[in-house]
């Protein structure tokens, strides 16, 4: 998997999974624009990155904001030539708690972020990659978009419209030589989500944090939780040579627990 000169934009990549994507492309050769919301920590990862040698340049942006979104798209364009190859929508958000809590805000956060966010930036590199006759858009999407969650209605709901408008793009960009995938990871360790969702579950579900992690691992074949790694291996895959006979696809990474 050799991404060299490959100009690839990867969002959310101030989080774990998001960050562990934007430097295996790194490491392949790519040249990537990374966004994320605080531009501190984007300035960082990119210094970071230059230390080991990469070329990594990056923007803040509110993935709910088009005119920032916008900025993110001219910047990157300016800095690598006007092309963007490889889109990878990682950014999203999560939150928990029973349906009959969940307000009008908490609704339209989940699917602003997790939904409006991977449309815009979609819309605006989709042109780009027609003109080349090439592309690679891979979108996140969760195991929670397949078979939803309790107490995460919300979050499951908005993840499983990222599997639909993958499969759409799919079809109505086939033609220019843009592969459109996501991927549907299971709980990924030391990530921000895990933390946040684990909290939750301790609140909820009034149980010790053991006593969450046990419950979640007994019901995955594989009896672990995702690692960071494993998610950034398949997504880098699916942007790869090796995958240009997939689109449409939704990939699990749960260690068998999802197996549709």
């Amino acid at each position: 998997m050799k991404f060299q000169d490959k100009v690839v934009l990867v969002t959310g990549a101030a989080g774990a999974i998001g960050k562990g994507v934007a430097q295996r492309f790194c490491e392949q050769g790519a040249k990537v624009f990374i966004t994320d919301l605080d531009q501190g920590k984007i300035d960082a990862c990119c210094a970071e990155f230059a230390k080991a040698g990469f070329t990594c340049k990056g923007l803040a942006a509110d993935v709910t904001n088009f005119t920032q979104t916008q900025a993110v798209i001219e910047k990157t364009k300016q800095s690598f030539g006007g092309n963007i190859d490889v889109l990878v929508n990682v950014a999203g958000a999560v939150a928990q708690g029973p349906v009959e809590d969940i307000d009008d805000k908490a609704w339209n956060l989940m699917f602003d972020v997790n939904c409006k966010g991977t449309f815009y930036f979609i819309k605006q590199v989709v042109p780009l990659m027609k003109a080349q006759k090439f592309g690679r858009i891979i979108n996140y999407s969760s195991k929670s978009g397949k078979t939803g969650s309790a107490l995460m209605s919300h979050y499951s709901a908005a993840k499983a419209a990222i599997i639909g408008f993958t499969q759409a793009l799919a079809f109505e960009l086939a033609d220019f030589g843009i592969t459109v995938n996501c991927v549907c990871p299971g709980i990924t360790d030391n990530t921000g989500v895990w933390t946040n969702v684990s909290a939750g579950y301790i609140e909820n579900m009034k149980m010790e944090r053991q006593a969450i992690i046990d419950k979640f691992t007994a019901k995955i074949p594989l009896k672990r939780l995702a690692s960071i790694e494993d998610v950034v291996a398949v997504t880098a895959f699916l942007a790869s040579s090796g995958a240009s006979y997939m689109t449409g696809q939704a990939i699990n990474i749960t260690g068998g627990r999802e197996m549709h």
